[in-house]
């Protein structure tokens, strides 16, 4: 079990606690939650949304595609890959084909023993991240957020192996960004392309736990912030273009309208979403160390003019490290048009909304129609395939994709 003095919260802490999700909240107490908990809001935790709509819901379930996984943390298709393929992110270094339901016999890419992995049972470190750039399918370029043996935070741009479309070259890479971290845990890591072409990186605030180093807010460090990368110029300045995050644990971008959508982890008491307007990606705080979802953290009260708030919110009554996925997209569900999920890792909530108007509408719970029996566990991330299907990740088992009945 973790030390309960301090709680790491990317989703892969919390594997040698299987079974004990209901109660992990209670149990896992971070650094600063008794002065947080003297100091909770005086409101009562937002209610659990609605079950999904049983006319809509009924059409819908989760089917199995494989179980053949070690330690999964992403799930990735390369654009206008006519093959299908979906490519594996597992942490200990490895990414893997997926045709279908089977595995191709080779990596893709074997990074085992160059990447940090925290010797504690579900440690935060590791390979975190893919992106293929937009062009893929014509250049071979593709990008990885990764710990190094030093545990700091290096993103690496990569090729494809010109001899074996199914290998990466393992002679070349690029070094397009490096943050120095100072503890284990909260390191993001997610990478996604923005419709300009632009690679987002959104970095975690550092670790430990509470910010204790105000990373969050300091603008003179990338812990803590939204970056934008020019992948195409020669030797590419991290620009940051948003700062106040805690551990964002999966963003992506609506290949519809552009929009940006970050889950990030929370602290004490809340799990939160942000979303950003596509036209406007630029010049936020998301909040943290000063906020904690829509709540003062740790105070009374607090300044909040000018921030970024978060759209949504649960309490960790409900789970403790929120999973982001996707704006369904996907031709062969019609119905989920607009809908964006998401999940927990501890307690494999499956939630959604939809945002109308620069608000929260269609606010529904999944879970029972969904995953009645509970086969869900450690949700660690979604995919998104070519077509705009929707992939269910778990960390050490099952990938589901959602299908019509």
């Amino acid at each position: 079990m973790p030390k309960v003095h301090l709680r790491t919260s990317t989703p892969a802490v919390f594997s040698e606690m299987a079974g004990l999700a209901a109660v992990m909240a209670a149990l896992v107490i971070p650094s600063g939650a008794l002065s947080a908990a003297k100091e909770k809001p005086n409101v009562p935790p937002p209610a659990p949304p609605p079950a999904a709509p049983a006319a809509l819901a009924s059409k819908l379930k989760l089917e199995l595609v494989t179980s053949d996984t070690n330690l999964a943390v992403a799930l990735v298709a390369a654009p206008d890959d006519v093959t299908g393929r979906l490519f594996l992110v597992e942490k200990a270094g490895l990414i893997r084909i997926l045709r279908g339901t089977k595995f191709d016999a080779a990596p893709f890419l074997d990074l085992r023993g160059k990447v940090a992995l925290d010797p504690r049972v579900g440690g935060e470190q590791g390979l975190l991240g893919l992106a293929f750039h937009p062009k893929f399918a014509l250049n071979g370029r593709f990008f990885i957020n990764y710990t190094d043996l030093k545990g700091d935070t290096r993103v690496v741009e990569m090729r494809l192996d010109k001899s074996n479309p199914g290998r990466a070259d393992p002679n070349f890479s690029r070094d397009l960004l490096f943050a120095d971290q100072p503890y284990t845990n909260h390191n993001g890591g997610d990478l996604a392309f923005a419709p300009d072409g632009s690679l987002f990186v959104l970095l975690g605030d550092g670790g430990s736990a509470a910010d204790p180093q105000g990373n969050g807010q300091n603008p003179k460090t990338l812990l803590g912030k939204a970056i934008r990368l020019d992948v195409e110029a020669t030797a590419p300045v991290p620009e940051v273009i948003g700062r106040g995050l805690r551990n964002p644990w999966r963003f992506s971008f609506d290949r519809k309208t552009g929009d940006l959508y970050i889950a990030d982890v929370g602290q004490s008491i809340f799990e939160y979403v942000h979303v950003v307007p596509a036209g406007k990606l630029t010049g936020h705080n998301f909040g943290w160390n000063v906020v904690e979802g829509l709540h003062c953290f740790q105070r009374e009260s607090c300044d909040t003019a000018g921030m970024t708030r978060a759209v949504i919110e649960y309490a960790h009554s409900e789970g403790c490290s929120i999973t982001g996925g996707y704006v369904y997209r996907g031709k062969a569900l019609p119905e989920l048009a607009g809908v964006y999920f998401f999940s927990d890792y501890c307690t494999a909530i499956l939630r959604s909304f939809r945002m109308k108007d620069g608000r929260v509408a269609d606010s529904w719970d999944w879970k029972q129609a969904l995953d009645p029996d509970g086969k869900l566990a450690k949700v660690v991330a979604f995919g998104q395939d070519g077509p705009g299907d929707l992939y269910v990740v778990t960390h050490e088992g099952p990938i589901w994709k959602l299908v019509r009945k």
